[in-house]
């Protein structure tokens, strides 16, 4: 019978429930419905701990800090379901590491964090790995995906981490590593497909097989829209909040998602699929001497090369290998001489747009194909939103600083998502999007839970999300924010809305950091040293911890600040701070939204 045919009388399930299943179901699709149908099955008549007969099964394990490697892992897991192999898609933040000894086949996904660090909800396992408690793995086949960005020295660190520990333990590597950069788009197909053929050609055959009930994750999203198949919104506005005397420029943003049916939760992302200055684009395609109107094809489309580099192409992220790549094609003697030097050509990559690299002389190999087989895709970018739907509805905000700089010659350059959402679209224009959820971000399930949030600068944003979503359910915990910025006067971002709430009781301490308004700078680790007994005596009282901004610096600032803090008010050694602080972290009392 139809599951639209379905009524509560035909049902063991009470209407609510029938519809609410319904509504789950609606836009799976067909391999994702029959995986759902046997996880079900498998919960229902299964042990838990059930594989095939045989006592192997595949385990899709992810360690993601933006979603990336989450996506990538769901994408993998589809194609598994439709070849009809047994599996589990396990976020490595619920998996039990000691577990892996029972594992006989592995595929791992994982993205590295900035200087070579292993994302959050890895850091379990990945510590685990290389201690004496680690088991020997003689009996695990197993392959590894690392997710990166080759503009960072230690590009894909982590899943080279990996790989090497879990080989060191004796396991067996089934496939070469693949360690991909940002457009991973364009080369994870062909690994799944081997990565699979490899998996089912040693999985020992017979049994039947049953679905293990401990499965974390299913590959499919609550919402219909996602990277793929982004949303169409509109804008509503776009307000800088910054005064004209600041050194930043901050806008906030608010978009209207009716229509759409697309829910966010307090602590999530939303994607941005942007376009490149058209300006930048037709200096770019004059200085090389292309064609605008030349047509090129990408993938199964023809498309004129102007609108490739406006929507197709990434044009202000710039990365070593197309400078490599571009000076072997123009056989440019500096830019040649200067990939000689690794770390030298990271910075210059790192602080260059295309624009800036390519050269109006020499460039007579250059075609419009040749040129566009050098650069990346485009690839949307994330923003925490600040908003919650309990409050906005059917619209998300968020709070957007446009990176602009000048370049040596005094060009001004921009951000490609940054200046798009605040300076380059009018009202009422479309932005595609997407919600990518973050579930190592969440405000505490109990509402009498106090929090502490650090946030400086457009890092304040999940916060704003955070006492919205408080305010509608009433909660009744303890709410303390750490805000810190340049000056009080320009930078102070929602500044009327946090004193509203503390005039209403919302917010039950505010701490303010502006480095910038007195001879010393001052930053939010400070603040929170100057408060180190009540920062401690809330940990102690069971407080959430929360941290959101600039992973390179800020983040780690006020991580061993809330290691001397916990080491110096609780009596403990540095090491037992550490540990004290990291069960904070495996209990989800302490949460970071970095980057």
């Amino acid at each position: 019978m139809a599951l639209n045919n379905l009524t509560a009388l035909t049902s063991p399930l009470s209407q609510l429930q029938l519809s609410q299943l319904q509504q789950a179901m609606a836009d799976f699709t067909p391999v994702q419905t029959a995986w759902v149908s046997g996880y079900l099955a498998g919960v229902s008549q299964a042990p838990a701990t059930a594989q095939t007969s045989t006592g192997q099964s595949l385990t899709i394990l992810y360690g993601s800090q933006t979603g990336n490697s989450k996506g990538v892992a769901e994408q993998l897991a589809d194609q598994a379901a439709a070849k009809g192999l047994t599996f589990r898609l396990v976020s490595m933040a619920d998996y039990k590491v000691k577990s892996i000894k029972d594992e006989s086949h592995l595929l791992i996904v994982v993205s590295t964090n900035g200087e070579g660090e292993a994302p959050d909800d890895a850091i379990d396992l990945h510590q685990f790995l290389v201690t004496k408690k680690a088991p020997k793995l003689e009996n695990l086949k197993f392959a590894v995906l690392g997710l990166g960005d080759s503009s960072y020295e230690f590009f894909c660190q982590t899943g080279k981490d990996f790989e090497q520990r879990i080989s060191a333990l004796g396991a067996e590597i089934i496939l070469e590593r693949l360690d991909a950069d940002v457009d991973y788009e364009q080369v994870t197909q062909a690994w799944f497909d081997q990565a699979l053929a490899k998996v089912e050609e040693t999985l020992e055959k017979g049994g039947a097989s049953a679905v293990p009930a401990a499965v974390s994750a299913v590959p499919a999203a609550a919402n219909k829209y996602d990277k793929h198949k982004p949303f169409s919104a509109s804008l509503i506005s776009s307000q800088k909040i910054t005064g004209d005397k600041s050194a930043k420029d901050v806008s906030h943003i608010e978009i209207d998602l009716e229509g759409s049916d697309l829910t966010y939760s307090a602590g999530d992302a939303l994607g941005v699929w942007f376009e490149n200055d058209e300006a930048v684009v037709d200096a770019l395609i004059a200085k090389l001497g292309l064609s605008a109107e030349k047509q090129i094809q990408l993938e199964d489309r023809n498309i004129t090369l102007k609108k490739a580099l406006t929507a197709d192409f990434e044009l202000t992220g710039t990365h070593p290998a197309f400078v490599e790549a571009y000076a072997e094609l123009t056989n440019n003697a500096q830019l040649l001489k200067l990939a000689e030097d690794k770390n030298a050509l990271r910075d210059f990559a790192n602080n260059h747009q295309i624009i800036d690299i390519v050269t109006a002389d020499g460039n007579e190999a250059v075609t419009e194909d040749n040129f566009t087989a050098l650069l990346r895709r485009i690839s949307p970018r994330l923003y925490s939103i600040a908003s919650s739907q309990s409050e906005v509805d059917q619209e998300v905000h968020l709070t957007v600083g446009a990176v602009t700089f000048e370049n040596a010659q005094g060009d001004l350059r921009g951000g490609g998502a940054s200046t798009f959402l605040s300076h380059r679209i009018e009202e009422g224009a479309a932005v595609k999007v997407f919600i990518e959820d973050n579930h190592n971000f969440r405000l505490p399930a109990d509402p009498d839970t106090a929090v502490i949030m650090v946030g400086p600068g457009t890092g304040i944003a999940p916060f704003r999300a955070f006492m919205q979503e408080r305010d509608a359910a009433d909660a009744s915990g303890k709410n303390w924010l750490l805000f810190g910025e340049q000056t009080f006067n320009e930078d102070f971002l929602y500044q009327t809305e946090w004193q509203a709430h503390l005039k209403s009781g919302l917010l039950s301490r505010l701490d303010l950091a502006f480095s910038r308004d007195q001879a010393e700078k001052i930053y939010v680790q400070d603040r929170l040293k100057e408060n180190a007994a009540e920062v401690y005596q809330w940990l102690e009282d069971g407080a959430h911890f929360y941290v959101c901004g600039d992973a390179n610096r800020m983040a780690k600032d006020v991580h061993n600040t809330l290691i001397e803090i916990i080491s110096e008010q609780g009596k403990k050694s540095p090491e037992q701070a550490k540990e004290n602080l990291n069960e904070l972290r495996k209990a989800k009392r302490y949460q970071r939204d970095v980057y």
